[in-house]
């Protein structure tokens, strides 16, 4: 009896462990493309090109639908992916990939390189402490992951409006709450994901999907994180 429970239970483990490689691979995958696009946008020059307006004053449509159209691509995918066939999930992670990488690349004309490779090695530390923190802690995180995100929640609709307001403190204040709210989220969601890797009932292209997704939210996770860390770290 011990040795088959034994068995099972490295079965498990094998499962676990290789649906985690997949979603590391995803969420490893985008940050590489939209990397490699915000250091190819992130100049003036592209900037002035293609966000600025005719008439100089402002940005142009383009720079909205690049900044807003990720949202929507992030929301469809986790609510339709069981309806849409990988395929064409992948496709929408890559574009979701590349649109990324160009809101990102406006970072490179506020902050200095040095601010954002610290930035970004700090950001990965609290990332994976976190990480490794969900993925083996006991106590169930579901009512502080509803919790943490009823504040995602709150602090996006403060930052949207922020960007009319202007306020520098609200922007510090958001940036505070943002970083234990991404650092919380990311230790819920690793719980749910390895839940969710355990479950015999998702197998094949299902099992797939799931891992693309649980890397696309990681992913997420960890943008606004480091995000949140640039406006307290950075320096021009």
């Amino acid at each position: 009896m011990n040795s088959i429970l034994d068995s099972n239970q490295e079965y498990t483990k094998e499962v676990t462990r290789d649906f985690f490689k997949s979603v590391y691979m995803y969420m490893f995958m985008a940050l590489a493309v939209s990397g490699i696009v915000a250091y190819m946008a992130g100049t003036p020059e592209f900037f002035v090109k293609h966000f600025v307006s005719a008439d100089g004053l402002g940005v142009n449509a383009l720079f909205w639908v690049v900044a807003l159209a990720p949202l929507g691509l992030g929301v469809l995918m986790q609510m339709a992916y069981r309806r849409l066939s990988y395929g064409i999930l992948l496709a929408l992670y890559i574009t979701y990939s590349v649109l990324m990488g160009l809101s990102l690349s406006t970072v490179l004309l506020f902050y200095s390189g040095q601010s954002i490779a610290l930035t970004f090695f700090v950001a990965a530390g609290a990332f994976g402490g976190m990480a490794v923190l969900g993925f083996t802690t006991k106590t169930d995180l579901t009512k502080f992951g509803s919790l943490l995100y009823m504040a995602f929640i709150g602090i996006f609709i403060a930052g949207i409006a922020n960007i009319w307001i202007g306020s520098t403190a609200l922007d510090f204040g958001i940036a505070v709450i943002g970083v234990f709210v991404f650092t919380g989220l990311t230790a819920f969601y690793m719980q749910t994901l390895k839940r969710a890797s355990q479950d015999n009932a998702i197998t094949g292209v299902e099992r797939d999907k799931l891992a693309l997704v649980g890397g696309l939210i990681l992913y997420i996770l960890f943008v606004n994180l480091f995000m949140s860390l640039l406006r307290l770290m950075g320096s021009d």
